[in-house]
């Protein structure tokens, strides 16, 4: 027998709840459950035909085809599917008690550090065609997974680089958060390991604000989400995932709703700005500081919050979201438009130099008997030398700061030495902080002190010795020793 009576009940039971909560399992997950309760026994793993035979002879399972792309999207946005998903979040809710302050959404999303946001640009009147934008030409990629509470706050981001080691370079200047994480892996994406590291992660930073006795978290059909160490953990801590519809998180998914396009728009103005200060490569070390600017400019309160209202789950409101499958156009209302008058005062800036020159212009046409066509049309003139020097200005200003900003961090960077400081796994930004200020006073991260800093300690003084004897006086080039013990 390959599983015993109980095991079986509870794989059953298991694969329902997974069912009902938009995670249907495959045979091949099948197995895995399988696999995983007969190692408890020290038992080897089942056989190949095992899963597709247990679901046959157990009347509460059967097998079905997953249906087209396709036919799946179209049927996503059909109202009644939707409806059908929100009286599923309506039930879970009300099973477990969760409270709108524990209801959490997370999801990844992935950055080519070199690449700009696609928009409107300011071109000659005479161009033909679209414009060009020069863009770096480094198109590695970085995984960002985010979780944002119903509420407002965010979790702090954990970033997955493209990369075998920590360097210390990502941890210098303080530029990231302490609380914040780096993982790396082969190909910069989320792996099933890291998925249950950013579990972990949120479990830390939510637990102790718990206001019910459970939390729920809305997320994507990701196979890392779905991995049995996931699931578990969720359980045991008793978090509450709930997957939404396949191909609907363009209606349903907070992040996607309120939060991803104003990342990507602010990162991808990031990249633009360091293009014109002829940067034009960026590696990590540029992008984890641009990340950090866009991420503070668009995970703001509103935007989040507007994630969970737009996607009708906080406040709970599924005509927010059926409604809006039939978009229908409005024009918006115009802008208010400030009459408060001009008092007459030294202008600052372009728009208070046209005021100020309005408001002589008109005390001269009330004083003067005779025309005073040419003394307006000369001081119109002075008006627009003076608003012209003032826009040169400003631009040369902001010309200035972004040059000065740019050389200062470039120069930063390349002061930076890229050492190891762990190989693979994950990093609070703390703790890579703490290993690279180790490495700094010469103590490896494994605690035991490196050559130099014992001379040091010792009160040796630090010699150049030879590659060859490690002896001083000499280099390797000059190195008599190999000559000696060869004539002996």
């Amino acid at each position: 027998m390959n599983l015993t009576k109980l095991e079986e009940e509870v794989v059953v039971e298991h694969i329902l709840d997974l069912g009902s909560r938009g995670f249907p399992p495959r045979l091949a997950d099948v197995a895995n459950m399988a696999n995983s309760l007969r190692a408890e026994r020290n038992l080897g793993q089942v056989g190949q035909n095992w899963p597709s035979t247990f679901v046959k002879r157990r009347p509460e399972l059967k097998v079905k085809f997953n249906r087209k792309y396709d036919y799946k999207r179209a049927l996503c946005e059909d109202p009644k599917a939707i409806q059908d998903w929100f009286g599923l979040v309506a039930n879970m809710k009300a099973k477990y008690g969760i409270q709108d302050d524990d209801t959490y959404n997370f999801d990844e999303t992935g950055f080519m550090m070199g690449q700009i946001t696609p928009g409107a640009v300011v071109t000659a009147s005479e161009r033909r065609g679209r414009p060009k934008t020069i863009q770096p030409g480094n198109r590695e990629w970085a995984t960002v997974i985010q979780g944002i509470n119903a509420t407002g706050w965010t979790i702090p981001p954990f970033i997955i680089l493209k990369a075998r080691h920590h360097l210390s370079s990502w941890y210098k200047d303080g530029d990231i958060p302490q609380n914040w994480v780096i993982g790396v892996s082969e190909n910069g994406w989320t792996t099933n390991e890291l998925g249950l590291a950013w579990l972990k992660h949120f479990d830390e930073h939510t637990k102790k604000k718990v206001v019910g006795t459970h939390r729920l978290l809305f997320i994507d059909g990701h196979e890392s989400h779905n991995s049995l160490d996931f699931q578990k953990y969720c359980k045991d801590n008793k978090i509450v995932t709930l997957c939404m519809p396949p191909h609907s998180s363009h209606l349903l998914q907070p992040l996607d709703v309120g939060c991803f396009a104003p990342l990507k728009q602010a990162y991808g103005r990031q990249v633009e700005s360091l293009m014109r200060t002829q940067i034009n490569h960026i590696t990590k070390q540029e992008f984890l500081p641009c990340f950090r600017r866009a991420f503070d400019a668009s995970f703001i309160a509103s935007n989040v919050q507007g994630g969970f209202r737009g996607a009708g789950l906080v406040p709970f409101d599924p005509e927010r979201v059926i409604s809006a499958l039939n978009v229908q156009l409005r024009t918006p209302s115009p802008l208010p438009v400030d009459t408060q008058p001009w008092l007459s005062q030294t202008p600052r800036n372009t728009l208070e130099i046209g005021s100020q020159s309005t408001l002589v212009k008109q005390r001269i046409q009330r004083h003067l008997d005779s025309s005073p066509t040419s003394m307006v049309e000369a001081f119109e003139k002075v008006s627009k030398g003076a608003a012209i020097i003032a826009h040169k200005l400003v631009l040369a200003q902001k010309r200035i700061s972004e040059l000065e900003a740019a050389n200062a961090a470039a120069t930063r960077r390349k002061s930076h030495k890229r050492k190891r400081v762990q190989a693979e796994g994950t990093l609070t930004v703390e703790d890579g902080a703490r290993l690279t200020a180790l490495q700094d006073f010469g103590v490896r991260s494994d605690g035991k002190k490196s050559k130099k800093q014992k001379r040091a300690e010792v009160g040796e003084p630090s010699q150049r010795r030879c590659g060859r004897c490690n002896r001083t006086g000499h280099n390797a080039r000059t190195c008599k020793n190999e000559a000696e013990v060869g004539s002996e």
